[in-house]
């Protein structure tokens, strides 16, 4: 059987054509969308990593991060407005380079949107633990509060578990997240609005607070890593990582179908959404840097230690208590507002990420279980995977299953760690996002498409280009993932999934039920 074989766009399409959305949404609409996805975990739990990676220097970080998430996203537009169907770049992939290639990227897409989950996990762990600190002045033994240090030793990867064992609030979170899903609860637009809301008015009232009290010093050295540091540092490594902040801007690119002009609207949503997230990101770390200062630390002989390192760990825990480094912090926005006097506000703060972050793991969660439901739809994963509960209609056996991955990769590994492994996936996807687009340009090129990629001989490369250095700038342990991963789902594919295929037995399906319903984006 053909490994390359297609399922026909024609086929997708008709799915598609089943359910026409009425077109109302404007640029303002789309606006308001993207920076409601897209502003969320990213900001409020890696700040700290990133600033262990550039210090200042971070600032400049954004900004790279910003800049490859807005030419992959206008990539993204283009597909999205003509296949607005579930299954998100697996399917587009599936359409134009073939079964093989979109195995590859829905395999991928489970780094995205499964790890991203379990880094959300972790977030929502050291914003809850440091309120209820704060509040009430319990706290859970550090080895159970934390997950173990990751290094590498040579080539091999190394664990120590003398500063964490497991994270049990992680496991509490994604356990209950996972309930609720299987049991059918699902957030209503107007919820889901008033967290938005809650995002960013914490986000604003630390930017209000924290930039009157800015000190010119704190920024010099501007960027004591460098550009391109060893081993994810460096200005590039915090871009890499810092993109997990902007993942979240193809809730505008799926709403394609839904805009008024999409060709004019969709990209002033797009590039707006992140220009706006961008300045408030740049507002929100200046405020970190310029109050309490965010240079790295280094060990004894000068070397800049990684943030998810057993020695940065260690390093951490030798502070005194309430003056270690704010490159230490779990919760580096509510520390910052202690620090400079505003006890309540940070804990507010803190409050805010521990209300909103949960709503983002349910998000991601079901993305997940979206992408294994169209998988296992066209055969290429178990198709009683995909098993309604009888009782609450939701595909539970998927949803669980999913869930217990989130808790254990949670429970074991450092937030800044999963935010890269998610990163791979993620820019692996957009990646092939990019070459679908320029390859349906000269296979169909009159096809309709309700939103063209401008100057899309130049913004694709580019895309291709920025999604490929900021991968080789991700930590060595993150590099190896994506391709181990890889491996394994090619092993699964070839002993299941080829000779399951529905396509390669010719059954191509037209679902009418879900023909408006992408994946949810992957709120960070």
């Amino acid at each position: 059987m053909n490994t390359w074989r297609i399922k026909p766009l024609d086929a997708i399409l008709a799915t598609a054509e089943k359910k026409s959305l009425h077109r109302s949404l404007g640029a303002f609409q789309l606006t308001m969308l993207g920076i409601g996805a897209i502003i969320g975990t990213g900001i409020f739990v890696l700040t700290a990593a990133a600033a262990q990676k550039a210090g200042p220097g971070m600032m400049f970080s954004f900004i790279v991060a910003g800049i490859v998430c807005a030419v992959a996203a206008l990539c993204y537009s283009e597909l999205a407005s003509m296949v607005p169907v579930s299954g998100s770049a697996y399917t587009y992939t599936y359409a134009v380079m073939g079964e093989l290639m979109a195995w590859m990227v829905g395999w991928a897409l489970v780094l995205e949107y499964a790890v991203a989950a379990s880094a959300v996990c972790v977030g929502w762990s050291g914003y809850i633990m440091g309120l209820v600190k704060n509040t009430t002045g319990f706290a859970l033994p550090e080895l159970l509060a934390n997950g173990p240090a990751w290094g590498m030793n040579g080539f091999v990867p190394s664990v120590d578990f003398s500063h964490g064992i497991v994270n049990l609030p992680a496991i509490v979170v994604a356990g209950l997240v996972t309930w609720l899903l299987v049991i059918g609860t699902s957030e209503s637009a107007k919820v889901n609005a008033l967290l938005v809301v809650i995002k960013v008015t914490a986000l604003t009232a630390f930017i209000v607070l924290s930039l009157p009290l800015i000190k010119g010093e704190n920024f010099t050295p501007l960027m004591p890593t460098g550009l391109f540091g060893s081993n994810g540092m460096g200005v590039i490594g915090a871009a890499a990582s810092i993109f997990f902040a902007y993942v979240g801007f193809d809730a505008v690119s799926t709403a394609a179908e839904e805009t008024k002009n999409p060709q004019r609207n969709v990209p002033i949503g797009l590039i707006g959404s992140l220009a706006i997230c961008t300045v408030f990101y740049l507002l929100v770390a200046a405020g970190v840097i310029g109050t309490v200062g965010a240079q790295p630390i280094t060990d004894a002989a000068g070397k800049f230690l990684s943030p998810d390192g057993a020695d940065f760990a260690a390093a951490c825990k030798a502070a005194a208590e309430g003056s270690a480094p704010i490159v230490c912090s779990r919760e580096a926005l509510a520390e910052t507002l202690r620090r400079i006097d505003f006890p309540l506000i940070g804990n507010l703060v803190g409050l805010a990420a521990s209300i909103a972050l949960p709503s983002v793991i349910l998000m991601m969660i079901y993305g997940q279980t979206r992408i294994f439901f169209v998988m296992a739809r066209d055969g290429l994963l178990p198709e009683k995977l995909a098993d309604v509960h009888p009782k609450f209609k939701t595909p539970w056996k998927m949803t669980i299953f999913t869930g217990i991955c989130v808790a254990v990769a949670g429970a074991f590994f450092p937030v800044g760690q999963l935010a890269d492994i998610s990163n791979s996936g993620t820019l692996f996807a957009f990646f092939m996002v990019a070459i679908a687009v320029m390859v349906l340009r000269k296979t169909d090129p009159d096809r309709k498409r309700p939103f063209k990629t401008p100057l899309v001989w130049i913004v694709a490369p580019i895309a291709m280009v920025g999604c490929v250095g900021l991968y080789l700038n991700l930590p060595f342990i993150a590099k190896m993932v994506l391709p181990v991963w890889g491996a394994i789902g090619l092993v699964i594919y070839f002993a299941y999934s080829r000779g399951h295929s529905h396509v390669g037995r010719g059954h191509i399906e037209v679902h009418e039920d879900d023909a408006d319903l992408p994946p949810p984006p992957a709120t960070t």
